[in-house]
């Protein structure tokens, strides 16, 4: 039976689930290469852990599905799935402490949502203007 590791990431509202298997190295988000998918500025936040261990994805393919969330949440959430299951894969302590050093929301989600709207308002914290006369 051939080597199979699930892992999440979640950012806002967005939730990023991968599954990693022996393959040629290619990341697909969504079934789409990661080379088209979204904006360039979200490629590239999805692809910061392979560019700190370049040879991470070698003989492994990823697919990571996301739902829920912006672009920009989707692409965070991308990235932790991402950096968690390449840390899972190796099993490799060095690994996992590089990704720490850099940036620790690459292993750890970020849990922060949005407030809610409350009343007398236009949002979670502004007021209607009061009128004095």
């Amino acid at each position: 039976m051939s080597k199979v590791i699930n892992t999440s990431g979640k950012r806002k509202t967005a939730i990023a689930r991968a599954t990693f298997r022996p393959g040629k190295g290619v990341v697909r988000i969504n079934s789409l290469i990661l080379d088209v998918f979204s904006t360039e500025l979200a490629r590239m936040k999805i692809a910061e852990p392979l560019q700190l261990v370049p040879t991470a994805l070698e003989g492994v393919d990823v697919a990571i599905k996301v739902r829920g969330g912006g672009v920009m949440g989707q692409a965070e959430a991308a990235r932790t799935a991402l950096a968690r299951g390449i840390v899972q894969w190796h099993s490799d302590p060095k690994l996992k402490d590089v990704y720490l050093a850099y940036d620790r929301s690459l292993l750890v989600n970020d849990s922060r949502q949005k407030e809610a709207k409350k009343p007398h308002g236009r949002g979670a914290r502004k007021k209607f203007q009061k009128s004095y006369r």
